[in-house]
């Protein structure tokens, strides 16, 4: 059964949070180093951005994979009872939620195929600091050029250069949002 921190946590108006919490997820991996507020929802041990996306992004029929220092019974049986998101080792997941740090290695993600590049993990990586300073990010969706840190430098460029391929992450901190599609060149500060 239950606990009634699974219970509550989630939106109140879902319709209109969720709308609003789509639109901005779309916007900051539109205009990567943008980053947006995003509020409404709570889940055991995860920052209210976190648990935003997931009520957004995560359903039925998108395996989760929620990485060592992320997962807890409190914090499962919170996605058991709003998303009901099968939980899955990393190799499988469609979406995957932790540190920077939990989620390493990266290499045991889907990259996509070459029929189905979009067949790829979306990473959603807590940070303790989300800023527009740091690495330096050019490509499409950015007039000249932003700044976001990032965790690291190397693991980004990596990523790019298997473009189309590669995953795409999102950053969640307190109630902000930024993302970086694998379309994005980074380089360091």
């Amino acid at each position: 059964m239950p606990t009634t921190e699974a219970l509550t946590g989630g939106f109140s108006d879902a319709p209109v949070q969720a709308a609003r919490a789509f639109r901005a997820a779309l916007e900051v991996m539109a205009r990567p180093g943008h980053i947006a507020p995003v509020t409404g929802a709570q889940a055991p041990g995860l920052s209210g951005a976190a648990s935003v996306l997931l009520l957004t992004l995560c359903d039925r029929e998108t395996p989760l994979h929620l990485a060592q220092g992320t997962d807890s019974a409190a914090l499962r049986d919170w996605v058991a009872f709003h998303l009901g998101a099968p939980l899955v080792p990393a190799e499988e997941a469609m979406f995957a939620l932790g540190s920077w740090s939990a989620l390493a290695p990266l290499e045991r993600f889907r990259i996509g195929t070459a029929e189905y590049p979009d067949r790829a993990v979306t990473l959603i990586v807590e940070m303790d600091r989300l800023a527009p300073d740091g690495a330096r990010l050019t490509g499409p969706g950015i007039a000249t050029e932003a700044r976001l840190s990032l965790p690291e430098i190397v693991a980004f460029q990596r990523n790019n250069d298997l473009f189309p391929l590669g995953w795409d992450a999102f950053f969640t901190c307190g109630d902000d949002i930024a993302a970086l599609p694998r379309s994005t060149k980074v380089e360091a500060a």
